[in-house]
Order: C-alpha cells, then sequence, then structure tokens
C-alpha cells in the first residue's frame, strides 16, 4: 500500500539569511520544532525531493543534488549540496523534514497547504481549459483555492456540450447571491421577515433556500447539487449550514459573497424532522394548507416552511414534487431544506420546469457534470492530497483504471467490508470481461514486455480487494506483457461520516478517481455517482451479490454519467394516483443499479 506523508518544511538557517519571501513560505526559523510549522503539506515520500527542488527553483537554485541527513528527533534534514546559481541564502543548508503517516494522524489542527508549482509536468506546455468552456469566471484568488482553475489539468475526458443559456443563467445567479447574501440589507430584512412569524403578503425580491447539510460526503456533495439547481430554477439565494465542515471541504463557489449561513441564524434548524410541524408534509396532513385550489391561489403564506426530503420521507413530503405545491411554495421566502438524495430526475417531471431544463441542459444527462464543477471546488488541503498523488503513481501510466468499492454488507449496526472473495472475483471478472484489465498467466513465464502500463486506481474501506489484486499481476504477469500496478490512498475499514479527516481523505479521493481514464464503480454507491460525474465518465457498474453469488453479467455500462435518484416518489401529480414515473418522459429512466430508482438519460446515446 502507498504512504502518504505529511512534511513539514523548516528552515535551517537564520531569519536574516532567508530571501525574501521566505519567511512567509516555510512559516518558521532556527529552533523551530516540527509540530509547531506554519506550512504542513500532504506529500507522498517518493515526492518529496520533488517538493524540495521546486522550492529550492522558486528562490533561483538551478543545480545541485538534493542531500539528505538523519536527524535524531524523528525525522530527516534534507537540503541541496553544491547547488548553484539564484539566492546564495538557501545553497547549502538544510530543510527539517517532519514525517507523520496521513492516515494514522489524529492531529486536527494540521494546516495543509498546496506549494506545489503550477504546471503539471510532463504537460505542463499543454493548453487546457481552466474556465471549463466559460462554466467558470475569473476574479477569485487561485492561490486560495488552486482547484478551482485546475481541476482541467487533472482531467483528461472530452467535456460535454455546455449550454450558452447556462452560463447566462450561472452569472444571474452570482449576481443574486451577492446582491442578495449574508451582510447586505436585503438578508439583513429577509431575517427580521422570518423572526416575525407572521404570514407574508406579496413578492419579495430575495428568497432564499437554506440547505441543513448532512450524510457522508458523496451524498453531501449530491444533495448539494439538487439543492443548487433548485435554486436556480425557482430564484432563490442559496445557503448552506456552516456547521457541517463545509468551510474545511470546500471553497466558496460565489463571488463576492459567501453561502455560508450566518452564525447567528434565528431558527433552530438542527431540530427540524419529518414530525416538525413547520414541514410542509405535516401542514399538508394538518390541514394548515389546504386543498390544491387554496395552495396554488393563496396570496398569504408562512415565513418559512421546512421541506423533509429525506430517505424516511412520506407521502405529503413528496408533493413537494407536484405542479401545484411548486406554485404554493413559490411565494415563500425561506425555505428550510433536509435531504440525503440526488433529486434532479424528479425535477425534470415537474411541468413548469421541463422548458428551462431544456434550454439549461441540452444533453440532459449532464446536470451533475456541469453543477458539480462549478460548485464543489475542494480546499488547498484536500486538493493538495489528490493532486501529489495523482502526480506521484498515476500520471505516467497509459492508462488509469479507477475501481470504486463498496460493500453494502451489515453484522448488526456494523459495517461488513470483507473480505469476500466473490467481491474480489467480481471486480476481476468484470474488468478483465470489458477489456479494461489485462487477463493474468496461468504460467508464470513472462510475456514479451510491450512498454505499456496500467495503474489501477481502488478505493475501498478495506484494503484487501487491492491487495489481492497487485499479488495476482505480481506473481503472474498479463498475458499481454502489460505492466500493472495497483495503488489504494487509505482504508479506513469503517465510514466516518462526522469526522473531519475522514471526510477529507473521502474528498480526496472521489476526485482521484474522476482523474481516471475509465472507471468500474459499485452499484447503489454516492461515492462512484460523484466520480463519475465530475469526470464525465460513462462508468462499469458492478452490480449488487445476492447471496454471496457474483452476479452474471458481473458488471454493465451504465446509461449515463448521472447520479441515481434512490428514493424517488411514484405519485403521478395530475393522474392523482401511483404510476411508473420511469416511463413518463423518454429522458428519465430506472436506474440500472436501483430498480425503484430514477436517472437521467440522454436517449440520443442509448
Amino acid at each position: 500500500m502507498a504512504d502518504l506523508f505529511f512534511l513539514s518544511f523548516f528552515f535551517g538557517i537564520s531569519s536574516s539569511r532567508m530571501p525574501s519571501g521566505t519567511r512567509g513560505l516555510v512559516g518558521g526559523g532556527v529552533g523551530a520544532e516540527p509540530e509547531a510549522a506554519a506550512d504542513v503539506v500532504k506529500l507522498n515520500a517518493k515526492v518529496a525531493r520533488l517538493a524540495l527542488r521546486e522550492l529550492l527553483r522558486r528562490h533561483g537554485v538551478r543545480r545541485g543534488r538534493i542531500g539528505q541527513r538523519r536527524r535524531a528527533v524523528g525525522g530527516w534534514k534534507w537540503g541541496v549540496v553544491g547547488g548553484g546559481g539564484g539566492n546564495t541564502g538557501l545553497r547549502g543548508n538544510f530543510f527539517y523534514i517532519y514525517m507523520r503517516s496521513v492516515f494514522g494522524a489524529e492531529d486536527e489542527k494540521l494546516d495543509i497547504r498546496d506549494d506545489m508549482p503550477d504546471d503539471l509536468s510532463p504537460s505542463a506546455q499543454i493548453d487546457y481549459d481552466r474556465l471549463l468552456g466559460g462554466l467558470l469566471i475569473e476574479g477569485f484568488d487561485e492561490r486560495s483555492c488552486r482547484s478551482r482553475y485546475q481541476f482541467a489539468r487533472y482531467h483528461r475526458n472530452a467535456a460535454r456540450v455546455l449550454s450558452p443559456y447556462l452560463i447566462e443563467r450561472l452569472r444571474r445567479q452570482e449576481a443574486l447571491q451577492k446582491k442578495c447574501g449574508p451582510g447586505t440589507k436585503s438578508y439583513n430584512n429577509a431575517v427580521k421577515q422570518l423572526r416575525s412569524t407572521q404570514s407574508i403578503n406579496g413578492t419579495s425580491d430575495c428568497n432564499y433556500l437554506f440547505l441543513i447539510i448532512h450524510a457522508g460526503m458523496g451524498n453531501r456533495m449530491l444533495e448539494i447539487t439538487s439543492a443548487f439547481l433548485y435554486a436556480l430554477l425557482t430564484g432563490r439565494v442559496l445557503l448552506v449550514d456552516r456547521y457541517k465542515q463545509i468551510a474545511n471541504t470546500f471553497c466558496e463557489p460565489f463571488p463576492g459573497t459567501s453561502w455560508l449561513i450566518p452564525s447567528d441564524f434565528p431558527l433552530s434548524y438542527n431540530e427540524f424532522t419529518k414530525h416538525s410541524p413547520e414541514s410542509y408534509g405535516n401542514m399538508l396532513q394538518e390541514n394548515v394548507i389546504r386543498g390544491n385550489t387554496y395552495r396554488s391561489l393563496a396570496s398569504a403564506r408562512p415565513p418559512y416552511v421546512y421541506l423533509h426530503l429525506d430517505g424516511d420521507y412520506a407521502f405529503h413530503d413528496k408533493l413537494f414534487y407536484c405542479e401545484d405545491d411548486q406554485q404554493f411554495l413559490q411565494g415563500v421566502p425561506w425555505l428550510i431544506m433536509r435531504t440525503d438524495m440526488y433529486f434532479v430526475p424528479s425535477l425534470f417531471l415537474i411541468p413548469s420546469f421541463q422548458d428551462e431544463l431544456s434550454k439549461l441542459f441540452p444533453e440532459k444527462d449532464t446536470v451533475f457534470h456541469h453543477l458539480g464543477r462549478y460548485l464543489l471546488h475542494p480546499t488547498n488541503d484536500i486538493w493538495y492530497s489528490a493532486t501529489t498523488y495523482y502526480r506521484a503513481y498515476l500520471a505516467k501510466a497509459d492508462k488509469v483504471v479507477g475501481i470504486q468499492i463498496r460493500i453494502f454488507e451489515k453484522k448488526g449496526i456494523l459495517q461488513r467490508n470483507g473480505p469476500f472473495p466473490h467481491v474480489l472475483e467480481q471486480i476481476l471478472s468484470c474488468a478483465q470481461g470489458e477489456k479494461l484489465l489485462p487477463e493474468i498467466g496461468v504460467t508464470d513465464e513472462a510475456a514479451a514486455r510491450n512498454n505499456r502500463t496500467i495503474a489501477v486506481l481502488a478505493t475501498s474501506l478495506s484494503s484487501w480487494y487491492s491487495d489481492q489484486i497487485r499479488e495476482r499481476y505480481s506473481e503472474h504477469h498479463a498475458v499481454d506483457g502489460t505492466t500493472v500496478k495497483v495503488y489504494q490512498p487509505s482504508h479506513e475499514e469503517y465510514q466516518k461520516k462526522k469526522n473531519r479527516k475522514h471526510n477529507m481523505k473521502a474528498l480526496a479521493e472521489i476526485y482521484l478517481l474522476s482523474m481516471s481514464d475509465v472507471l468500474i464503480t459499485s452499484g447503489f454507491s454516492t461515492f462512484g455517482y460523484v466520480a463519475q460525474g465530475l469526470a464525465g465518465l460513462t462508468p462499469w457498474i458492478m452490480y449488487r451479490p445476492e447471496n454471496h453469488v457474483v452476479p452474471e453479467p458481473p458488471c454493465g455500462r451504465a446509461m449515463s454519467i448521472e447520479p441515481c435518484f434512490h428514493q424517488a416518489p411514484y405519485f403521478d401529480c395530475k393522474a392523482k394516483r401511483d404510476a411508473d414515473l420511469g416511463k413518463v418522459v423518454p429522458y428519465v429512466r430506472h436506474c440500472e443499479d436501483v430498480s425503484w430508482g430514477l436517472k437521467i438519460v440522454n436517449e440520443t446515446r442509448l
């Protein structure tokens, strides 16, 4: 297994000899202890020399070799020996590098910053579209959020069609977020209105959708994207829960404003549940809001409504997806939403949204691909982890095969991740049967080498599967002579949804998977959905096995790159009865991996 390390850089020279700007860069001086580092960066041990050489290059040291000396206090000194040119304050001096395993460290206060070069060797001169075809805009500070403008460098897959109308609507949404965001007069007035608890007559220039964040990282990214699309369709400002590690994992997406709800927000929103009287479903059920006609034409509305769209939502909650109910909600100044799902497919079934959605997404199966790349930019520490790992292990491979392994099996309340031999057999049957990985020879005789290398990037809570794949390709060569190398950044054993470091690792691995050339994912897993959507890759989905038997076939090609809506409603709002909503329009179908779920497809690609 490949280990990542924290490296803290210290100059072993006096402050007076540091070149201009150096103190801000390395944050230390003589006698600084490793634990007091201002700059801690995630690096693989293999690229420690690369990082140091780049740091030296920035200060003009162009020649010389990197030296190393053992320290007595749990670390190493690295430096340049015989370097020439540039600033002599660095030549011949040593840096202290303190190493500690990323995956074993418990320090929650580490400050990890991206100090790697802007170029992506060896293809630094190749042009790339840093604005993703107009999806993004200039003007953000690149150093504070490197992932925003560097995304295209690490994604070799051709982007899907981007609508000029979507670009226009995003610019309008940005203006709305700035006009009505936290700290503005409009926001302050809206909060006063919220505190009044009186019914609202008329309309407001600024209406809000506040998303309560929860669930694991994959679900979290899907719920944010779904909420943003709904805000875009209904002219609302999107605000998100500031207390769920969002600021530690994602950069601010909108220029000149924040999407984090202020800490003095007056509602105790974490207490909202499906039983709350403020929920839309309960308002309907208790006749607080009576009848479809009243909902359509009411002039007075409550200052806020809680939308419970979690997996345990009930029939009346699901009426959110009906036309009449949307007309009523349109006039409510504040919508407080809790969801853990990608509910976008059901938005495509609401008649009043359909024309707008067709203009926004001419290729209908690109919703998450475009909005995810627009909204979700990992913070520097997470981005640095992903890109450094990519550089060290994946960048030089002829092909990167991403394999996302998720086991949905429990013993009591505990998740079981194996080892399960039938899952290993399913992975290899899929990868080799679909020609994504070469067959393994049955003898020890080496096939003629073809100088081709495939890097397998495995993500799993268990290391057993990647270890087994690595051993098999090590013991017996591939029949076509291809070299297959297997890497796995971490293995946490259990999902820890509320653990900050766990979520940061999960996000780094999602982005690593999205840098693959081909993807194999586990059915029902939102982790895989997000990776395929960001990459714009149609994955091979491994079907969920039953009774520990490998399915036949073991996997199949997905209909589209879109995620699946696992808990989609099945009520036909127009007919007022249950119906098969996977047959209403040609571009919303049942999912391959979840027969009762819904997903968006591009019917022209089927």
